[in-house]
């Protein structure tokens, strides 16, 4: 079979697996699919996205997977730019969504020759996406079909069957008995919930369920549901939850963001368990795990009767909710301080995405808790920085009001992300760049403490970069903000608007002294 027909083969099989969207990264060996891919296009079947860079393209369709959930393609050439795809993979591996990476190779003939753009891809990206037909693909996480073409093929009008029926997703019943029965023993024993990243539809069930069981829930933004259930919140839950471990945690949703669950691998008197769509425990202990959409889960749990006293609890985080707030009150350019009134603007937007490390930490203990911020992103699979500003993308395409808050070393991870801003939509679109000059998580760590001065200047990487000419260089609305008063010259408008804000150094510094004394 000639290339051509091989890559008319691939696409139908790709849209047999619901596939909708291509995002193709163009060049000679895959040039047979590009074309397939833009008949495709102009016979109004699929979506097809184009960037020059596949580390960010990978990212982008992870994006769009995270939006409309369902399957994306992300389409390259042969050798490294394939290769380019592994930390996407990675992340969409974590997180199981559908992301088929479509890589063109060379002949198999060429395999371990040293022929220029040959080498190894078939399981390229194992363990993390098998590779394979795509008709044996389940669509639970990604998935890699790498198509071995010739460059030369001749292009002829492509044939495609105007339906084609998307396999349905599983829907097997859910086994929640040891669950059920594990809530039920002990009723005295103190339960808290910890709460991480849900999808929509997950939100309302869980939402329902944990007001009928009234304990103390420590959520992540990315759950959706922080603000709204801010009558059973944990003000500074890490810290409390790991001066006073409870004797039974119920996680929901996706592995949680904050520290006191890394510290559950040594709190073996504590009892775990989790509901999880991607089916991670998220620890190396021994913990129970059901495998489903909470919603599901939950439904399939039943009534649930109130458990424990979670007085003690409540009673203990309201002066430490009151302490938070005195102290954001007094340094207000502190990048706490920003934080929270950042948060504050962000209620008007549609969605937020969050990037790792630092801002995600501090938009879980020091945003707002009174207006709802319901559609809140992040990439928390495998934790990582690189991508984030490609996948916000994806993941914001169709959405006017789509804001995301990332560090300035996130930013500088992902500086070709705008290629693909043309083609989402701008309208109201704000990147907010907390820029601290390094990575300052990293100050924050007790373990690093201990590390001479120049190797903890090697972890922090220091910078003086600002973002002006970047924003300008993509055509982009920029606004400097060092001080409260310089938000008066922000404003969304058509096109996407990169505000970077600077907080004061000093006022960060004694921020955090107060909060490390805080009891």
């Amino acid at each position: 079979m000639d290339s051509f027909s091989i890559a008319q083969e691939i696409i139908r099989d790709a849209r047999r697996a619901g596939v909708r969207e291509f995002v193709v990264c163009a060049g000679a060996r895959n040039a047979a699919l590009v074309e397939v891919i833009a008949q495709a296009e102009q016979s109004g079947l699929v979506k097809v996205w184009r960037h020059f860079e596949e580390r960010s393209a990978g990212f982008f369709a992870l994006g769009r997977c995270m939006q409309t959930h369902q399957p994306c393609a992300v389409v390259t050439t042969s050798g490294t730019a394939a290769a380019e795809l592994l930390p996407a993979l990675i992340e969409a591996h974590y997180q199981q969504r559908p992301l088929l990476a479509i890589t063109a190779d060379r002949p198999a003939a060429f395999r371990g020759t040293g022929a220029p753009q040959a080498i190894e891809q078939v399981d390229l990206f194992q363990p993390y996406a098998p590779c394979g037909d795509i008709s044996a693909w389940p669509r639970r996480g990604p998935w890699q079909c790498n198509v071995s073409l010739e460059e030369e093929f001749t292009v002829s009008p492509c044939d495609f069957p105007s339906h084609d029926p998307s396999p349905d997703s599983p829907n097997s019943p859910v086994a929640v008995g040891p669950l059920a029965r594990w809530l039920r023993e002990d009723l005295d024993d103190a339960l808290v919930v910890l709460l991480g990243g849900l999808e929509t539809e997950e939100q309302e069930e869980v939402w329902h369920f944990l007001d009928a069981l009234r304990v103390p829930v420590l959520a992540d933004a990315t759950s959706g549901l922080r603000e709204a259930l801010g009558h059973l919140g944990l003000p500074d839950g890490d810290r409390l939850l790991r001066d006073t471990p409870p004797r039974k945690i119920l996680r929901i949703g996706d592995v949680p963001t904050g520290r006191f669950w890394r510290d559950l691998e040594t709190l073996t008197d504590t009892q775990v368990w989790s509901i999880t769509r991607t089916g991670f425990s998220g620890l190396a202990r021994e913990s129970g795990v059901v495998v489903g959409p909470a919603h599901r889960v939950i439904k399939s749990l039943g009534h649930q009767e109130r458990i424990g006293d979670p007085l003690e609890f409540f009673e203990r985080t309201a002066r430490r909710g009151a302490l938070i707030d005195e102290t954001l009150e007094s340094l207000p350019e502190s990048e706490p301080g920003w934080v929270r009134t950042l948060s504050q603007y962000a209620t008007l937007a549609h969605s937020i995405f969050l990037g790792n490390s630092l801002p995600i930490r501090e938009w879980n203990w020091f945003a707002q808790h009174q207006r709802p911020v319901t559609l809140v992103r992040a990439n928390r699979g495998a934790n990582g920085i690189d991508g984030q500003l490609s996948t916000w993308l994806g993941a914001s395409a169709s959405e006017e009001n789509a804001w995301a808050i990332v560090g300035d070393l996130t930013a500088l991870y992902d500086l070709a992300a705008p290629f693909l801003l043309p083609s989402c939509e701008q309208r109201g679109r704000v990147l907010v760049i907390l820029n601290n000059g390094g990575g300052r998580i990293f100050e924050r760590l007790p373990r690093l403490q201990q590390m001479q001065e120049h190797a903890r200047e090697l972890m922090v990487n220091p910078h003086s970069h600002d973002f002006s000419h970047w924003a300008a260089q993509w055509g982009l609305d920029y606004v400097l903000a060092k001080t409260l008063d310089d938000l008066d010259a922000f404003e969304p408008g058509e096109r996407m608007v990169v505000l970077e804000v600077r907080p004061d150094a000093q006022q960060t510094a004694e921020f955090w002294q107060l909060w490390d004394h805080f009891r």
